[in-house]
């Protein structure tokens, strides 16, 4: 193929005739005081045949040129379609040393067009050159053809974030993206909407490929598949876990945490050094190994469950587990090689043993039982929950009486010769009648007593009183206030029993022989039993923080002692299953009594008489009313922080109320010290005042 120049010859190749040398092309469109050279017209359909049947190389020299022209010979030679914004205009230069294949024409056409200020946008085949700042208002180059768009082509691409902040990384990207290019930031998608030239998005996406890593602080996971992974972490804890005196002046974020997962049996491990979690890598393969015996003797020490007890638990899981791998193969064989396995070393039987006096408990079983058993123990042994349990009871006691009576007798003529009469009313028990209180004044009941006395008088050989009138009247009024707050500190689940009282003897039974030659001494049995407050728990704590609790509460009290029967109490008691939350208080149980007595002593007829009766009667009138109820509290302690809080505030009230109860000095008496408990470590918080 041979372009030659229409009007006259070019002076710069003038030297060489022809424009083609060898296996090379040369296109030279020169532009220079005004004057253009161009190539002679002919049909496309001829130039791109010439074209096919040469090499693929093309040699650019574009020296001052429209770039509307050159866009045009670009279009010929690439065979694209361009749309020219009429604001694009300019000269552009373009000179290439050595010839360049077909397929970077376009590539440097674009970066022409970008260093005077210019971008395309491809959509549907055609090309459109615009100015730079508009080339992201038009549809094309989205983030579904960054496959095939080229380097200085405008491209718009959404970038997702997986660990880093989008607010983050906004300072640092945009610095590298053209002014007139836009980065949006989606905080709540954690996105970042770039559009630019594709060159600069391929090098963005790879930036935000090395800055968008897991934190050195983000948690990895280490599976393990033979050794324990609650036996590895505390292993690699002591060789690799920061101690407390070297963490003190340590980064949080640099600091080494590994903690065992039971379920997964993995380790997950955190740690500020990449070099360290490379070491703690290295460590957890090589514990990861299988043992060359078939069983391994383990010991583990617990920290909160009893032993024995946990033993016997794991005994029943560890047969179980047997009896099902007896009647089945073992994963990866089949029914025929399992059957011939059962015995193998991977189902030796094992040996679950508790040692009480270190609570240790010992387990002889292959790595894959013991991984199992040493999850389910983890779950166990753990600091199970208390729960502090205050019984209020409290009782009130309000009692009235009133009393009112005349009384009189006749005695004056007992003394005297013959016969003679005498009477009179007589009302009440001892202390009241007249008779009584005319034989021992000292005798009369509390109240106003008024009487006349007329000398004495001998009355059976004895000497009396001649008490003539006896008027009394008496009104009592007594309240009586108890509070009692027995209270209880027990585990989740197990019993607790406190009582505060006096042990009392109760005759069962006597004996005595008589009408023998010889009287043994008689004797009696007796049983003794608790006479005072007792409490009884059983609490039980939900998931929730419910608590259920089993209560019997009971107080009793002496009543009489002077029956022949035996020793007479009073009681009362409560026996019953509630549920409470953490911290509320709830009635139990309790008694309302209002009683109210009426009564009249009187001589018939006579008692019944308006106002004269009132001397042949004696009126009582009483009224009782009792109160008592039983409150519980229950409250949870989940943790030692929470026990000794509440440790803390009984203590300092106490100490509070010894305080209160030392008696002052006096310059007389001696000066005796007053039991008192120490001061806390912490100081006292409360010297006096109730508790919380």
């Amino acid at each position: 193929m041979k372009w030659h120049h229409a009007h006259r010859k070019n002076p710069i190749t003038q030297a060489s005739p022809r424009w083609l040398r060898g296996s090379m092309i040369s296109l030279a469109v020169v532009f220079s005081l005004g004057q253009t050279w161009s190539v002679p017209a002919r049909s496309a359909d001829s130039v791109i045949a010439e074209r096919a049947a040469e090499p693929d190389l093309v040699t650019l020299n574009f020296v001052d040129a429209e770039i509307a022209g050159v866009a045009k010979l670009i279009g010929e030679i690439t065979g694209k379609n361009f749309l020219i914004d009429p604001r694009v205009k300019g000269k552009i230069d373009i000179v290439s040393a050595r010839p360049v294949t077909k397929g970077l024409v376009y590539e440097i056409f674009l970066s022409a067009l970008r260093l005077q200020g210019y971008a395309v946008v491809e959509n549907r085949g055609v090309i459109s050159i615009l100015p730079e700042a508009d080339a992201k208002l038009y549809p094309g180059g989205g983030s579904s053809d960054r496959a095939r768009a080229q380097g200085d082509q405008i491209q718009t691409r959404v970038f997702a974030l997986t660990h880093e902040s989008v607010a983050d990384m906004m300072p640092t990207l945009r610095p590298l993206i053209a002014a007139n290019n836009t980065i949006t930031a989606v905080p709540n998608s954690n996105t970042l909407i770039i559009t630019d030239y594709a060159s600069n998005l391929q090098r963005i996406a790879r930036i935000i490929e090395a800055i968008d890593q897991p934190a050195a602080t983000d948690a990895v996971m280490i599976p393990l598949y033979h050794a324990s992974a609650l036996d590895a972490a505390v292993t690699i804890n002591r060789l690799f876990a920061d101690s407390a005196p070297a963490a003190q002046g340590v980064n949080p974020a640099q600091r080494t945490t590994i903690v065992a997962d039971g379920r997964s049996n993995s380790l997950l491990v955190r740690a500020g050094d990449p070099a360290r979690m490379g070491q703690i890598r290295q460590l957890a393969a090589m514990l990861d190994t299988p043992t060359s015996t078939a069983g391994n003797i383990h010991v583990v020490y617990l920290k909160n469950a009893e032993a024995v007890k946990v033993a016997e638990t794991l005994r029943g899981i560890f047969s179980a587990d047997n009896s099902a791998i007896g009647g089945s193969s073992a994963p990866g064989q089949s029914s025929a090689a399992g059957a011939g396995s059962q015995t193998s070393s991977a189902y030796t039987p094992g040996i679950i043993q508790a040692d009480a006096a270190t609570n240790s408990i010992i387990i002889t079983a292959p790595d894959a039982i013991y991984n199992n058993l040493r999850a389910v123990l983890e779950r166990l042994d753990v600091r199970r929950l208390q729960v502090y349990v205050e019984a209020l009871i409290v009782e009130i006691t309000a009692s009235k009486a009133a009393e009112f009576g005349i009384q009189w007798q006749d005695l004056g003529g007992l003394n005297q010769p013959g016969s003679q009469v005498f009477g009179g009313t007589n009302f009440g028990g001892v202390g009241q009648n007249i008779i009584g209180v005319a034989q021992n004044p000292t005798s009369a009941g509390p109240g106003l007593n008024i009487g006349v006395v007329n000398g004495t008088v001998t009355l059976g050989g004895a000497q009396i009183l001649n008490l003539g009138v006896l008027v009394r009247a008496l009104a009592t009024d007594s309240n009586a206030n108890i509070l009692s707050t027995p209270t209880l500190l027990s585990l989740d689940n197990e019993d607790a029993k406190i009582v505060i009282g006096q042990n009392v003897p109760f005759i069962t039974g006597q004996y005595a022989i008589s009408g023998a030659s010889t009287t043994p001494s008689p004797f009696q049995t007796i049983e003794r039993k608790d006479v005072g407050l007792t409490l009884r728990i059983r609490p039980q704590i939900s998931e929730g923080g419910l608590v259920r609790l089993q209560i019997f509460q009971e107080v009793s009290s002496i009543a009489d002692t002077s029956n022949a029967a035996g020793v007479i109490t009073n009681k009362r008691s409560v026996e019953t299953t509630v549920l409470a939350n953490d911290g509320q208080i709830i009635v139990i149980g309790g008694l309302i009594q209002d009683s109210v007595s009426d009564g009249v002593s009187k001589v018939p007829l006579l008692g019944d008489i308006p106002v004269l009766g009132g001397l042949f009667r004696q009126n009582t009138r009483s009224r009782t009313k009792t109160n008592l109820m039983v409150f519980l509290r229950p409250t949870v302690l989940r943790d030692a922080q929470r026990a000794d809080s509440l440790t803390s505030d009984r203590y300092d009230y106490i100490r509070g109320q010894q305080i209160e109860a030392a008696p002052a000095p006096r310059v007389i008496l001696p000066n005796f010290p007053s039991p008192l408990l120490p001061a806390q470590p912490g100081g006292q918080r409360a010297a006096t005042g109730e508790p919380r």
